[in-house]
């Protein structure tokens, strides 16, 4: 026996993928203003939970809209809503958490040595 929904979420799927890409820009947005001054005040050594919690919110919307994203397109492909929540939230959930802790690790190490330490090419 197969499972259909009477309406599949394609709205649902647009509405998250808006999110996740709505919130990427404004993280590129704050990751650049950062960036910008740490170049300004480079004899400043300031907190990196301070960047972090100004990070955090638009990173939370990426969060959000990836996990939708995910439920929506199970939801489409014909899994139960129970089941595709089960899954899509877990695993948007573990690749948000293990993109913030890559993303802190490099940020606290442009830091510490300088963007130029992050160049691939030299």
């Amino acid at each position: 026996m197969y499972y259909f929904p009477e309406q599949p979420p394609y709205l649902l799927l647009a509405v998250g993928l808006f999110i996740a890409v709505t919130s990427g820009f404004g993280l590129t947005g704050t990751l650049k203003v950062i960036v910008q001054k740490w170049s300004k005040d480079s004899t400043e050594k300031s907190e990196p939970s301070f960047y972090s919690r100004q990070l955090l919110v638009p990173f939370l919307g990426i969060t959000f809209g990836i996990t939708l994203f995910l439920y929506s397109g199970l939801a489409i492909f014909g899994f139960p809503s129970l089941l595709a929540l089960g899954v899509g939230l877990p695993l948007g959930l573990l690749t948000c958490l293990l993109l913030w802790l890559q993303l802190s690790s490099m940020l606290s190490f442009a830091k510490n040595n300088g963007m130029q330490a992050l160049d691939l090419d030299s």
